[in-house]
This record gives structure tokens, C-alpha cells and sequence, in this order.
């Protein structure tokens, strides 16, 4: 069961859909205060973060960077456990080939790579970028955060970039469009995942809950 007295800080930099990961939050973690909020203070004070995140990766550093959200998560990183969705597990890598190219936190090695144009199947089809649907998770190590979901599990997707740490041991699960790519990635307090577990079902909310009783 979760603690009552657990304290979940949402951070809200203006780029990302807050309240259904909030709402995802409350509904399996009942008892736990979620606050959506971009005060260094609220977020110092809880014993979670997540640092969610939708949109062009130019527009989104731009807010990490104008309230300084940057210092947060990695204050945050350090002492509590941590949860980054979609293009907030972006941001948190070196520099992104989005926009021209866009320098992001750098609290993390690696960079973020365009899917490309000519992406095909195995099968020598052409895919569509963005990746924008339902695909199998291959988890590549033993985590809390994959506790009670099944191997290969389907989660939700939508993003035409993709993660590529430079140590392969932050890995955390595995998926293919067209390419292998980082579908999660995991180091000390931190849990980071490309796909959206709010809108992944089951799989996403078990994950949610496995975050919501992670001590990091």
C-alpha cells in the first residue's frame, strides 16, 4: 500500500499533459498528495518527482531554462526518487538533433536522435514517424519499476526522437521501430521512460503504482 503521507511533485514548466499523469498518480497511489508545480520549494519538499514532458524539445528547454526547472530535477536526482516521461527523459541527456540541434541538461551522456526518413520494418515496409501507437517493451534489466508487468509488455508511444545513451548499462528496456532504441532508462534515483505510462493501460499504471512504493 502507498504511504498516506507520501507527497508526489509534478513539475509544470508548461509542456506536458500534467493532469491526466496526475490523475493516473491519484488513482493508483490513493491517500498520496499530488502536486502539480514549478515551485522549487513544494518539490524540495516531496518525496517523489516526476518531470513529464510533451512537444518540440527548442520550446521545451526554453522553460526548463527560463525557471531554472534544469537545478531541480537534478537536486531531485539526488535525494528522492524520480520518474521522467516522454520529452522529459529527453531533456535530460547532452543535446537533441531536434530543431537544428538543441544543447539539453546534460545530466545524463548520450543524445537524442531523429528516427529518420526512411525508416522500414523487418519486413521492408515503410513506418511513419512519428512512432505514434502501442509496442512491446523488452525490459533488460531487474528494476522495482518493472515489478508485476510481463515481459514485452505493450506500452503507448508518441515521439519521432529517441534516446542514445553513451554507457548502455542506463538501459532499461529495449523496443524496435525500425531501429532498437532506448525505450527506458535507469540510474540511481532515476527511472526516465520514452513511452507514456498514463496512457499505457495496465502496464502504465502498474508502473505507476511500482513508482509511487519505490524508495530509489
Amino acid at each position: 500500500m502507498s504511504d498516506f503521507r507520501s507527497h508526489i511533485a509534478v513539475i509544470d514548466y508548461g509542456m506536458g499533459n500534467l493532469h491526466s499523469v496526475a490523475k493516473a498518480l491519484e488513482h493508483v497511489c490513493p491517500g498520496a498528495k499530488v502536486s502539480i508545480t514549478a515551485d522549487p520549494n513544494v518539490v524540495e519538499d516531496a518525496d517523489r518527482v516526476v518531470f513529464p514532458g510533451v512537444g518540440a524539445i527548442r520550446d521545451c528547454m526554453g522553460e526548463i531554462n527560463r525557471l531554472n526547472v534544469g537545478d531541480v530535477v537534478n537536486q531531485a536526482m539526488k535525494t528522492k526518487p524520480v520518474l521522467a516521461i516522454c520529452v522529459g527523459m529527453q531533456a535530460l541527456l547532452q543535446r537533441s538533433e531536434e530543431n537544428g540541434g538543441v544543447d539539453c541538461l546534460g545530466l545524463l551522456p548520450g543524445e537524442v536522435k531523429y528516427f529518420g526518413d526512411n525508416l522500414i520494418d523487418h519486413q521492408g515496409a515503410r513506418l511513419k514517424v512519428p512512432h505514434m501507437g502501442w509496442n512491446n517493451v523488452e525490459q533488460s534489466i531487474d528494476h522495482p519499476l518493472w515489478q508485476g508487468i510481463e515481459q514485452n509488455s505493450r506500452f503507448y508511444f508518441v515521439h519521432s526522437y529517441y534516446v542514445a545513451p553513451t554507457d548502455p548499462s542506463y538501459v532499461a528496456g529495449r523496443c524496435n521501430y525500425g531501429t532498437n532504441f532506448a525505450a527506458a532508462l535507469s540510474h540511481k534515483n532515476l527511472f526516465a521512460v520514452q513511452f507514456h505510462p498514463e496512457k499505457s493501460a495496465d502496464a502504465g499504471l502498474q508502473l505507476l503504482r511500482n513508482f509511487c512504493n519505490w524508495m530509489g
